[in-house]
């Protein structure tokens, strides 16, 4: 058995599509253009990639997109006043600080401090609050693109009754993914580092989520036969000769022969992400003008 293909490039480009004509009907029906400010603090060379296409994507969705860069030695003081400032600005509706920070700066408190219907990144505790609880809540970028994946593949109810297995526990991806599993009824278990005869717990799974950073961690053994496999790792490993590869934390090659499907590395969730928070952008500015964001 070969496993099918999810494709998260294809299926972002949609979402991105879908996004932009609803930002345009919001601007056209209620004078709403969705407005996003990214911050980023330092110059590491990967942020400032991803902030770079976060930018251009908003742009291209017709949104006000704005990046605010600050130097590598800023303290958390002026970071907080930066947010402070975004906060009671009106046409800004997303705020998003682009992690890792310096070592100066508590990321904790700076998530604190954005204001939670602003918190496009999804990570501020009341959000987090709200999705547990099964209200509305702007839910991390990378678990809502997972889930709009699982909800294409399965269909409408789909998901009820089936096992999933979620591999890692941050509260970027696991903890609200696991959530967002149990919203579709579920039966979830969150797998980490420490869990014991990990292979036999993730060979149970009807649904499989890698998330732990470590590249191929989870081989064929860990992979019941007809499965749907998300694989969330972005690892980059050496080859001879000094080139590189980008992989997952699933062996694809193992994996593919054993789900029925399952995403690339790259190519699956990656693109989902930044649509994602074009997702998360729109609803935060239909929130603020307290209008339907369908």
């Amino acid at each position: 058995m070969t496993a099918d293909i999810i494709d998260g490039k294809a299926f972002a480009a949609g979402l991105r599509g879908m996004v932009a004509q609803q930002a345009a009907q919001i601007r056209e029906r209620h004078g709403l253009v969705p407005g996003l400010t990214v911050v980023i603090v330092g110059d590491d060379p990967a942020s400032q990639i991803y902030v770079r296409n976060k930018g251009k994507v908003a742009a291209e969705m017709g949104f006000l997109s704005d990046t605010i860069r600050l130097t590598e030695d800023t303290s958390q003081g002026q970071l907080l006043a930066v947010i402070e400032r975004l906060n009671i600005d009106a046409a800004v509706h997303g705020i998003l600080v682009q992690l890792p920070l310096p070592e100066q700066i508590d990321e904790g408190a700076v998530i604190l401090a954005i204001d939670p219907n602003k918190d496009v990144d999804g990570l501020h505790p009341i959000n987090a609050g709200r999705l547990s609880a099964g209200q509305n809540a702007l839910v991390p970028c990378t678990p809502l693109g997972c889930s709009m994946l699982l909800a294409d593949r399965f269909g409408p109810g789909g998901m009820a009754g089936k096992r999933a297995v979620m591999v890692g526990r941050s509260n970027l991806v696991g903890k609200p993914m696991a959530q967002l599993l149990l919203a579709e009824h579920c039966t979830v278990t969150i797998a980490h580092s420490r869990t014991q005869d990990l292979p036999a717990l993730c060979a149970e799974g009807d649904i499989l989520i890698a998330a732990i950073g470590r590249a191929e961690m989870l081989g064929g053994n860990c992979i019941k036969p007809g499965a749907v496999v998300i694989d969330v790792g972005m690892n980059r490993i050496d080859l001879e000769g000094g080139k590189t590869k980008l992989c997952g934390d699933v062996n694809f090659a193992q994996a593919s022969e054993i789900a029925a499907a399952i995403t690339p590395v790259p190519g699956g969730v990656g693109p989902m992400t930044i649509a994602c928070l074009m997702v998360n952008t729109v609803t935060a500015a239909c929130w603020a003008r307290g209008i339907d964001a369908a």
